[in-house]
């Protein structure tokens, strides 16, 4: 590791460190977050509401890889910054290779699996008659191709590790702005669906990896290819530490495929087309928080490995305020503008407009604690406390919304679904006080 590396992590204010990774991961995560939803616009807009009630129908899918991405990535790379923190670079590079080998066969290989199914799949996943073409056609893209998109973002994750915030942030911008001329010229030039629109999604994530190459050609880059073997150790080491990273994308599919089918059960395909707009909004808020958690992470592994708890405890601080501050703003737009929000995503009929109005309105109260949440997950998650990171995302994810949206509903109706995730968010956000409050978290020593 490069002396200007070590004075930097060791001898500047946590504040301006945590800020230097802060502010580039959430451009990034924020532009693609922008994209996703320009993405909605531009196919509901051209396309209709069940066209893109079919994409939204179909996205776990595309969740699920990169769950996978991060269950390895985020695995990977903690162990990485680890490692680096501890001066031992050559371990450092053979998890680095080892990670990204493991992640490109692993999902190549459930991709083709997975493809084999397509049509009982998306079935599966909520469609009905209206909404399966435009489920299927996306899926059998994302299934094939969906390898590309965890590379991509576990290389993300590693670069941010190896302390190149802004190039990770500059890759993913351009994967956004050439995911949406691309995309545009599909659907408004050349007049092609949807199946069109997921490989000019593809075709931008190549082009974001080619930009992330530049990293390779830094003097003091320590992201090299080395010889390796499948080593079981390191793969357990992985897959444990990235755990909780995977389970809180598995969980944005349970939590999207719960919603589709209660709210399809509910309010039909004008609830299904409401919820597809919400949840394109809520990726923003998804992303944002993802930033957050991007910039906690390298910084609080390194500092685990170095053995240097106060400026762990200075860094997790510092997060929680940027997070309670964000979760407020983003409670307060949603309250004033939810009519505006929805109106950017087409012109639907009022059925539709009034559930995601009010839909909006409702599940924008989980932003309150919802990035709380994801900054203390990524803080455990960095200190190798699997179990308490495993229950953050668990429980907020899985277990409570799914225990909220079988009760809630039979009491409140469709509002019961709305108010499933802010109920989840804030009964794990008290079970974390309780839990800090108890082992004195970030006491600095």
């Amino acid at each position: 590791m490069t002396a200007k590396q070590t004075d930097f992590l060791h001898t500047e204010p946590v504040g301006k460190i945590f800020m230097k990774y802060l502010i580039p991961s959430l451009i990034g995560m924020l532009v693609m977050a922008l994209n996703l939803v320009i993405d909605g616009i531009m196919v509901g807009n051209r396309l209709g509401a069940v066209a893109l009630a079919g994409v939204g129908i179909a996205s776990p899918v595309y969740t699920i890889f990169v769950a996978m991405s991060l269950w390895i990535g985020i695995g990977g790379a903690t162990l990485f910054s680890q490692a680096m923190g501890a001066r031992n670079v050559k371990q450092g590079q053979f998890i680095f290779t080892h990670s990204i080998v493991l992640i490109a066969v692993c999902t190549l290989l459930i991709g083709l699996t997975a493809f084999i199914f397509q049509e009982s799949l998306t079935y599966a996943l909520g469609a009905n008659e209206e909404t399966f073409p435009f489920a299927n056609d996306y899926l059998r893209v994302m299934l094939l191709f969906g390898f590309v998109f965890t590379v991509e973002n576990a290389l993300s994750t590693f670069i941010r590790n190896d302390q190149n915030p802004n190039l990770a942030m500059v890759a993913l911008v351009v994967t956004a702005v050439s995911n949406i001329a691309i995309n545009y010229y599909i659907l408004y030039v050349l007049n092609l669906g949807v199946a069109a629109v997921a490989f000019g999604t593809i075709i931008s994530v190549i082009i974001g990896l080619f930009v992330m190459a530049a990293h390779f050609f830094r003097k003091d880059n320590h992201l090299r290819f080395v010889s390796i073997r499948f080593d079981r150790k390191l793969i357990k080491n992985t897959m444990t530490v990235g755990f909780p990273s995977f389970l809180a994308e598995v969980g944005i599919s349970v939590f999207t495929v719960a919603y589709n089918v209660t709210l399809a059960r509910i309010a039909g395909t004008a609830g299904v087309a409401a919820f597809s707009v919400l949840n394109y909004v809520h990726s923003v808020m998804l992303m944002l928080f993802l930033g957050m958690g991007a910039a906690v992470q390298p910084l609080v592994s390194y500092y685990h490995g170095a053995k240097m708890p106060e400026r762990i405890s200075q860094t997790m601080k510092i997060a929680l305020v940027v997070a309670s501050i964000s979760g407020l703003v983003a409670f307060v737009i949603g309250q004033i503008g939810a009519r505006q929000i929805v109106g950017i995503f087409g012109d639907f009929s009022e059925e539709v407009v009034d559930i995601a109005i009010t839909g909006v309105r409702l599940f924008f109260i989980a932003y309150l604690f919802m990035g709380i949440n994801f900054v203390m997950m990524s803080y455990f998650q960095s200190i190798a406390q699997i179990r308490m990171a495993t229950w953050i995302t668990a429980s907020r994810e899985i277990i409570f919304m799914m225990i909220f949206i079988l009760i809630l509903p039979l009491f409140l109706g469709i509002h019961g679904v709305w108010l499933s995730i802010p109920f989840a968010e804030f009964i794990v956000m008290v079970t974390i006080f309780l839990y800090a409050r108890k082992s004195r978290e970030f006491s600095g020593s």
